[in-house]
């Protein structure tokens, strides 16, 4: 299979190559008892424990570079897809994993992501039980591109969403935020500075977990991948039909963002994060929140930014670290290329 060191259109072609590749490569990393049937669905069981719920996602995946401070284009892709189910409330279950694959990519590298994804999925107690593989003519993928969907499933009594925060309700970000958009591009630009600056990948189920152990008032939680911090709170604000006032002062940014994003003139809350959440919780709420979050490793820095308001109905207002009063808009587009 690895004769050439690279990955051949043959690979992708349904044959002889494209067997080997699975099953040298995939069911080794991925191999469990759903998967390992290798039919053309995977199986899952046929029935729900009363009162649960099925959660649905699918994301893709085109970050370059590939590999970054922090993370690489696996993790990545498993951490994001399990989060969008989790910030639901549901417990990740079950993976598809889809490769669009250069032709002429290296295996090494290709094994690299392959034995991340295994990693990440298992931190998160999540299986990969379907996927396809397709290779594509050299010059027409940007080396690999990843599609990722997932079930899981929400308990009893939990409801979550964007249109359910209140006016009074506080909102709670689990830590430092620009963190994986700066990475990725410090990576990509050769950026250096005196120290090294990792993107906050991670999965946040176990996070989110802590989260509703703690307290059943949350009523809404968000990953604030593209656009920023500044993006989803706008989203909640419109969905909700509520006024979000946040604290500058209150916001938790790494110095060697605040450095980058300065010199390059961006807005660090406008920049993706891929390992941080946004809580929206009742007043009661808030401090045992707060302090599971914080027991947890990836909530550690975990702090409350603000307050919903039943004034300047849809938008997010900022008090600045000067005491003046500043909209957040939504963004128009993206800061940064490819940063997922």
């Amino acid at each position: 299979m690895k004769a050439s060191g690279k990955v051949l259109l043959a690979h992708g072609g349904g044959g002889r190559l494209s067997r080997e590749l699975i099953r040298e490569l995939f069911l080794k990393r991925f191999g469990n008892p759903i998967l390992d049937v290798l039919d053309d669905a995977a199986v899952l069981p046929d029935s729900l424990p009363k009162g649960y719920r099925l959660a649905f996602t699918t994301d893709s995946y085109v970050v370059q570079p590939l590999f970054f401070p922090g993370g690489d284009i696996g993790k990545l892709a498993v951490s994001g897809t399990v989060n969008d189910l989790a910030m639901m409330g549901a417990r990740p279950l079950y993976l598809s994993a889809g490769f669009i694959i250069e032709e002429g990519f290296p295996f090494k590298k290709l094994e690299q992501v392959v034995d991340s994804m295994a990693r990440t999925a298992q931190e998160a107690g999540v299986q990969i039980v379907a996927g396809d593989t397709k290779v594509v003519n050299k010059g027409s993928a940007d080396g690999l591109f990843i599609n990722t969907a997932g079930v899981g499933l929400i308990p009893p009594g939990v409801k979550l969403g964007g249109a359910l925060a209140r006016p009074g309700d506080v909102v709670i970000v689990s830590g430092p935020v620009g963190d994986h958009g700066i990475a990725v591009m410090m990576q990509r630009e050769g950026l250096q500075f005196s120290s090294e600056l990792r993107s906050d990948c991670a999965p946040l189920n176990g996070l989110v977990e802590a989260i509703l152990k703690a307290s059943k008032e949350v009523h809404c939680l968000r990953d604030p991948t593209r656009g920023g911090l500044a993006a989803v709170l706008n989203e909640i604000a419109s969905q909700s039909n509520v006024g979000i006032e946040a604290e500058e002062e209150a916001i938790p940014i790494r110095e060697e963002v605040k450095a980058v994003c300065e010199f390059l003139g961006l807005d660090p809350l406008y920049v993706a994060c891929e390992g941080r959440l946004v809580a929206v919780v009742t007043p009661q709420a808030a401090e045992p929140v707060l302090e599971a979050m914080r027991r947890h490793p990836y909530g550690r820095e975990a702090c409350i930014i603000g307050r919903v308001v039943d004034e300047h109905l849809g938008k997010v207002v900022m008090r600045t670290l000067i005491g003046s009063r500043r909209i957040l808009d939504m963004p128009a587009g993206e800061q940064l290329p490819r940063i997922c």
